[in-house]
């Protein structure tokens, strides 16, 4: 489990005893002012934790759902554009208007953690506009993938998403080539 200072405070009422228990390995500190009762945690986790704010998105998400089987050496966050940039080399932060960061944002588990994650619908539409950002073969593969669950998408969503964007005509073409 992860656990801000405050949580801890909380939960071990004073610093000393917070102390007392980083010395027995009790807890761990990870980052400053996150800690874990583990040692080693999944970086989706950690980075979630730290960074509340922001939703998991691209390589991490596409990871996460199974649709493609490269590890992601990173963690990628959406982030609202006029945030602080997040200094962290195991991080890639993609600044996104503040209208639209919320916009398919859904709640995963994960080692009975909640993180926040875009759901496959939203994840196609960043997909699509930023295909020419991608090595071709890693985007056919995701794109592969995602024919494979075409029957499980919400099309409305999709549309919905895609109309949020000043080039949604030029993605809804793209949309309908790559994948239908």
């Amino acid at each position: 489990m992860l656990y801000s200072y405050d949580e801890l405070i909380k939960k071990y009422g004073t610093r000393y005893n917070i102390q007392k228990a980083l010395k027995t390995n009790e807890l761990y500190k990870l980052e400053h002012g996150i800690y874990s009762d583990k040692k080693i945690v999944d970086p989706l986790l950690l980075y979630s934790k730290k960074y509340p704010y922001a939703v998991i998105t691209m390589d991490s998400a596409f990871y996460y759902y199974e649709l493609t089987d490269v590890i992601p050496n990173k963690v990628y966050l959406a982030t609202p554009s006029k945030y602080r940039t997040i200094k962290n080399d195991k991080i890639v932060q993609i600044f996104t208007n503040k209208n639209i960061l919320d916009v398919g944002k859904t709640i995963v588990k994960i080692n009975n953690q909640d993180v926040y994650m875009y759901d496959k619908e939203r994840l196609l539409v960043e997909l699509i506009r930023k295909r020419k950002q991608m090595p071709f073969d890693y985007y056919k593969e995701i794109i592969a993938n995602y024919r494979d669950i075409i029957d499980d998408l919400d099309m409305q969503k999709i549309e919905n998403y895609l109309s949020l964007f000043k080039n949604d005509l030029k993605l809804s073409e793209a949309l309908q080539r790559e994948v239908f």
